[in-house]
């Protein structure tokens, strides 16, 4: 495997190249995947030892997006490197993780680490598909246990019509994103954000998506056969006669400690209902205890008796929820397998916050609040996809006492990062556009308890902060987290709604579904098991809205509608929209016009390229006048127009000028000043004086002629015949006079 071999597919209408052997040589695997220029590297490296003390097989996956594959230099002034990954790779590596974990063998204890390296995009393909599919493709090529290959596709809907691994501007268009990752025979992770598709659309979707995907699996299973790919086999370990006797005398403890959880486990779960998780978790140290106690008596020692706890008790406590489910169709706390738990809504919990709200579901309980603020707000982002922006933004937070613990604080991990993603996927379809709602937004969910889906958690209480913060959401959004319960081989399964802490264990799943009354607008779907079949998706999804509509009664008590107003707090927006060539007007040389009506008024002001104006403030008054104000500035003036009380700014010979806006001036010639002959101009009006004119003529250089005459209200200047000429010294002016003002007059209408 060491000489570079290449496989090339046609798949959806473009080339997909497999590489190997060429680089990385020093890893378990190595390939290059490409599809049309974007281009990912893919290494699997598996340790030679066992990590010990540790009770999960230790999988890292790390997505590495380099700057360089987009052909671009980091816009910090002070950093160019590459540093903590964007969210976009927390998402995408999560993503992956969650595609490939169920088909490892969980005892397993040497580090497995996946590392997915963008090297060219090329803004048409979709790097996450790609290295989805590298990424099996070289653990498939590892020689480690691990149960592929996968093949990966993204499925959009655009026009009612399914598109298959869409392009960046296919995306934009379509009403539906999802991502199927499936082995040979069934779905093992599903993703999708939608903007509220039927749950029917979105099966078949799925169903076709995996069609599609299968030619991906059949290439990686060639290039198997024809490089010889063996999977790492056990080796027998030489041992001595100690170590034999050791492993005897271990076998019997774990064969002790098997027959009496056998026979205790199921009378302790389920001798009574368990209602809360501590009541739950009490049950599950009962057993601890009394397997220890037990296996005291047999002469077991300290270690052996912690070794065997650590192992045998909570794969024995998982066999015997599933077993109570599938047999009986109970559970630990009571519940019928489709029942909710407990639910409640409120809202207007804090008093000067722009929104907020209260959800729980059982013990998961879940406090959103929402912050509203200017455009200018917004969140820019930069990565491999170039520069972009946000306007909707959730974050989500775990805190340790939200389970009952005490631990340090850190920065936020890639969990809290995807669960407030996922939620934040399922809200955005229903955020307003910029136009009908200027707003940039800001949800924080902060998980007070948690014992069953948060996530789907957030997603409720930030519907419902969200309206009460007078955001124009059209509709509530409801979330549930659906689960499983089944046998080994997949022969008995039951499917569960709103599933907690015991039932989220081996041959079981994850699947969170989020959305309207109406429609599903995000999914995530990942298990324990070696897939899901069609009827399993098929069932859930049915489920899930059943549940959802359930969620959607409650939190409808609490608030059906967004509020009409604003929180008091809330800064306030006014938007409107310019003649975009006066963009230039509002902003002056220097920026000297936009920043000082932003000193004056004390507002934040945001002016798009198409015209778009956005005004923020607290002060309603002061927010109106710098509306008025840029209005004003940005005015098209038209022949016939009147302006009362406008302000004499300058006095010459042959008129005088008036200030129509803060940047346009006009000019009255001194026979347009009265229906009599004027002498002088000074003599009629004053420099700040205020008069009423009209635009009699805009000529072919945007110079404005303006007139007093026919307007009633000057009638109070023309009584007393002010400044009128005697007769004598009348003002004679000629073309050669006139031109040698024009200069005077278009410095001076120009002086903005």
């Amino acid at each position: 495997m060491r000489e570079e071999k290449k496989y090339s597919i046609e798949w959806l209408g473009r080339t997909l190249t497999i590489k190997i052997g060429k680089l990385a040589k020093q890893a378990n695997a190595a390939l290059t995947v490409q599809y049309g220029d974007t281009v990912v590297l893919a290494t699997v490296v598996e340790s030679k030892i066992e990590r010990e003390s540790i009770d999960y097989f230790p999988l890292m996956v790390d997505f590495e997006e380099k700057f360089y594959a987009a052909g671009i230099i980091k816009g910090s002034r002070w950093v160019k490197r590459e540093g903590r990954p964007s969210d976009e790779a927390v998402l995408a590596g999560r993503m992956i993780d969650r595609s490939i974990r169920p088909l490892f063998n969980e005892e397993s204890r040497k580090d497995v680490q996946v590392m997915l390296t963008i090297l060219s995009v090329d803004q048409e393909n979709d790097h996450d598909v790609v290295s989805l599919v590298a990424a099996s493709a070289a653990l498939a090529l590892s020689g480690l246990n691990w149960a592929g290959p996968i093949g990966g596709i993204r499925v959009g809907l655009v026009n009612d019509k399914f598109i298959f691994n869409p392009t960046y501007k296919e995306r934009a268009e379509s009403s539906l994103d999802l991502i199927v990752v499936a082995t040979a025979e069934k779905v093992i992770m599903i993703e999708a954000g939608a903007n509220e598709v039927k749950e029917d659309i979105i099966y078949t979707a799925i169903k076709a998506g995996r069609k599609e995907q299968a030619v991906i699996i059949d290439l990686i299973k060639k290039i198997q056969a024809e490089i010889k790919i063996n999977k790492k086999e056990k080796k027998e370990k030489l041992i001595s006669p100690a170590e034999e006797a050791e492993v005897k005398a271990k076998d019997k403890i774990t064969n002790m400690a098997d027959e009496w959880l056998a026979k205790n486990v199921k009378n302790i779960l389920f001798d009574k209902i368990y209602y809360s998780k501590g009541e739950r978790k009490a049950a599950v140290s009962a057993i601890k205890n009394g397997l220890d106690k037990y296996l005291f008596t047999q002469g077991a020692s300290k270690d052996e008796r912690a070794q065997a706890i650590a192992i045998l008790v909570e794969k024995a406590v998982e066999t015997a929820v599933t077993d109570e489910i599938l047999k009986n169709k109970k559970r630990v706390d009571g519940r019928k397998l489709n029942e909710i738990r407990g639910l409640s809504a409120e809202i207007g919990l804090l008093p000067r916050t722009h929104g907020s709200s209260l959800f729980s579901r059982g013990e998961t309980q879940i406090m959103s609040i929402v912050t509203l603020g200017s455009s200018g707000m917004e969140q820019t982002l930069e990565g491999i996809e170039g520069v972009s922006s946000k306007r909707y933004m959730h974050h989500y937070n775990f805190p340790p006492f939200s389970v009952g613990e005490a631990k340090p604080l850190r920065t936020t991990d890639r969990r809290e990062i995807g669960h407030g993603a996922l939620a934040e996927k399922a809200i955005l379809p229903l955020i307003p556009s910029k136009e009908n709602f200027p707003y940039t937004i800001r949800v924080v969910s902060e998980t007070l308890g948690s014992n069953g889906s948060s996530s789907m958690g957030s997603a409720c209480a930030s519907s419902l902060a969200l309206m009460d913060a007078g955001v124009p959401i059209k509709k509530a959004i409801a979330g549930i987290a659906m689960g499983l319960a089944s046998s080994e081989d997949m022969s008995q399964w039951e499917i569960l709604t709103d599933i907690q802490d015991l039932e989220d264990g081996q041959g079981g799943m994850d699947f969170k579904i989020a959305g309207t009354a109406d429609g599903v607008t995000a999914i995530q779907m990942d298990t324990k098991t070696l897939g899901l079949t069609d009827e399993i998706i098929d069932i859930t999804l049915k489920r899930g809205y059943e549940a959802r509509l359930e969620i959607l009664k409650v939190m409808n008590k609490a608030i059906n509608e967004s509020r009409k107003e604003l929180s008091p707090y809330a800064p306030k927006i006014e938007s409107f929209h310019i003649n975009p060539e006066k963009i230039r007007d509002i902003i002056g040389p220097g920026g000297k016009v936009i920043n000082k009506i932003i000193a004056d008024y004390g507002v934040e002001i945001d002016v798009e390229d198409d015209g778009l104006v956005m005004v923020c403030g607290t002060d309603k008054e002061n927010l109106k006048k710098a509306s008025d104000l840029i209005k004003l500035i940005a005015r098209e003036l038209k022949v016939g127009e009147i302006f009362l009380n406008a302000k004499v700014v300058r006095i010459m010979d042959f008129g005088a000028f008036i200030e129509l806006t803060p940047n346009q001036d006009g000019m009255v010639h001194v026979s347009q000043l009265a229906p009599y002959r004027v002498e002088k101009v000074s003599d009629f009006v004053k420099e700040g004086d205020l008069v009423n004119v009209k635009i009699k003529e805009i000529d072919d250089k945007s110079r404005i002629n303006l007139t007093m005459l026919g307007l009633p209200e000057n009638e109070h200047l023309w009584q007393e015949e002010k400044g009128k000429s005697n007769g004598f010294g009348q003002l004679r002016f000629n073309n050669n006079r006139n031109r040698f003002n024009n200069n005077n007059r278009r410095n001076h209408q120009n002086r903005y």
